[in-house]
């Protein structure tokens, strides 16, 4: 394990990792479960850093049913999704919490929604800097280069840095 930085605390049989056990992955990921024969078998739990995690059930390190369930405790099952759907385009947080008052638009599911840098867009998992193409992490940590497409996408569809306030516009007839 030390080759790959991972760690484990927990049973081990025959020199394997067997019985309950904790598994830290180099990705600051944690499995809390059952193992057997060195694999994930039985019930055991993903737990990611970003504070979301994964239940399921595990065979020979499959998981073969389950639940994630996001940071914000949303939870999302095989079939059983009822967020963000045709009908309810709520936030998990408005479920939860109810509506802001008329002219308060919630704008994301975070509460107060996360300041963008100016001239930056906030494409869900960093934020985007259209000069260079670059997405970094929430803390500013590079991610990756945008392809074409991704740069179409974020322009058109993601939050961006700064507004532009144009006050009323009368209508100009012809």
């Amino acid at each position: 394990m030390e080759y790959t930085g991972s760690a484990y605390d927990g049973d081990w049989k025959n020199g394997r990792l067997e019985g309950k056990g904790n598994y830290d992955f180099p990705t600051k990921t944690l499995y809390q479960g059952d193992l057997h024969d060195g694999m994930f078998h039985g019930k055991g739990t993903l737990h990611f850093p970003n504070g979301s995690k994964y239940d399921a059930d595990w065979v020979e390190g499959r998981a073969v049913s389950g639940n994630y369930t996001f940071a914000d405790g949303l939870k999302y099952g095989n079939g059983d999704w009822e967020y963000c759907d045709g009908y309810d385009r709520r936030f998990y947080t408005e479920i939860c919490n109810g509506l802001k008052p008329a002219g308060r638009s919630q704008l994301t599911n975070r509460v107060p929604p996360r300041e963008i840098p100016e001239g930056q867009y906030d494409c869900g998992d960093g934020f985007y800097n259209p000069k260079n193409r670059i997405v970094t992490d929430y803390n500013l940590r590079f991610l990756r280069n945008a392809d074409d497409d991704e740069h179409e996408w974020i322009m058109k569809t993601c939050r961006k840095g700064w507004d532009k306030v144009v006050g009323f516009l009368p209508q100009l007839d012809a």
